[in-house]
C-alpha cells in the first residue's frame, strides 16, 4: 500500500501545473508592488490572472473555524506576519509586504509566498527579508528522503535565531496536493517534547509534496490575531517576512515547483 503522503508522477505533474500558475501570478504582481497601489487592486489582478489560466484562487472562500477568507491573496504589510487582508489601503514607500498566493487546477493545489520591498526600505528590513529567504532555501535542502521533518525545522530555526531573529510558533508549513493543507505539518522550529505529538517527526520519503514557509520576526516570536479573525501580526510591532515554496521530496535534492522567473 502506498504511503499516504506520497504522490504519484501524475499527481506531481498536476501539482506542478498549479504551482506554475502561482509562480507566474507572484511574478506578475511584483510589477505592482510600488507606493500608491491599492492592495485590493493587487488582489484583483491576481484573481483575474489565475482565472485566465483556467484555475481557481485557492484561498478565496477557504474556511477556518467557521470563518471564510474572502480574497485571492494574503497581503501582509510590515508587522503583519500572515493572512493580511486586501482592502482600500495603499502601499507606502519603505514598507515590506508579504504576498501569499495559492491556486487550484484540476483538483490539485500550489502554494507560494514572497516578501516584496516597496521602494527603498531600511537595511534592517532588507536583512530580515534576505535571512528569511535564505532560511527557506536551507530548509528546502533538508527535504530529502534520508531526513525527517525536524531536519527542515532545525535548519530554519538555527539559521534564523543565529541571526538574532525569531520564528512564528503558531503557524507552520504543511503537506499539499488534493488539499491546500495536508499532512504532515512542517514547523519552522523543533517543537518542545510536550508538543511533538502535534508536529510528529515523520520520515521524509521521495514523492512527498511539502509547502515549506518560514515566517520570521525582527523581534520576539509572539503574535496576535486581529479583530478580523485572520490578520496575524507581531505583538511588539516589529516587521516580519514570509517566503514559501512548494517542493517535492527527492533522494538528493528536492524539486522546487514554485520557482519564479
Amino acid at each position: 500500500m502506498k504511503f499516504p503522503y506520497i504522490k504519484t508522477e501524475n499527481e506531481i505533474s498536476k501539482i506542478e501545473k498549479s504551482c506554475r500558475i502561482v509562480a507566474e501570478t507572484l511574478t506578475l504582481i511584483g510589477k505592482y508592488m510600488v507606493a500608491g497601489t491599492e492592495t485590493m487592486e493587487i488582489d484583483r489582478i491576481a484573481e483575474d490572472f489565475i482565472l485566465s489560466k483556467g484555475a481557481k484562487p485557492a484561498f478565496k472562500g477557504y474556511v477556518v473555524d467557521g470563518k471564510k477568507f474572502p480574497y485571492t491573496l494574503c497581503i501582509s504589510i510590515n508587522d503583519e506576519v500572515v493572512h493580511g487582508m486586501p482592502g482600500r489601503r495603499k502601499l507606502e514607500e519603505g514598507q515590506i509586504a508579504s504576498i501569499d498566493c495559492g491556486a487550484e487546477l484540476d483538483g490539485y493545489f500550489g502554494d507560494s509566498a514572497v516578501t516584496y520591498a516597496v521602494g527603498n526600505v531600511t537595511e534592517e528590513k532588507l536583512r530580515l527579508m534576505s535571512t528569511t529567504q535564505e532560511a527557506l532555501m536551507l530548509g528546502i535542502e533538508k527535504a530529502v528522503s534520508k531526513n525527517k521533518v525536524y531536519d527542515i525545522s532545525r535548519a530554519i530555526q538555527e539559521f534564523v535565531e543565529g541571526k538574532g531573529y525569531s520564528v512564528t510558533r503558531e503557524l507552520v508549513g504543511h503537506g499539499i496536493g488534493k488539499n491546500l493543507h495536508e499532512e504532515p505539518p512542517v514547523p519552522n522550529f523543533v517543537p518542545p517534547l510536550l508538543h511533538r505529538s502535534k508536529y510528529p517527526n515523520i520520515k521524509l520519503e521521495k514523492g512527498m509534496a511539502l509547502a515549506i514557509e518560514p515566517m520570521v520576526h525582527q523581534g520576539t516570536k509572539f503574535v496576535k490575531t486581529e479583530a478580523d479573525g485572520w490578520t496575524v501580526r507581531t505583538v511588539d510591532g516589529k516587521p516580519a517576512a514570509h517566503f514559501e515554496h512548494t517542493v517535492i521530496v527527492d533522494d538528493n535534492y528536492p524539486l522546487i515547483l514554485t520557482v519564479r522567473d
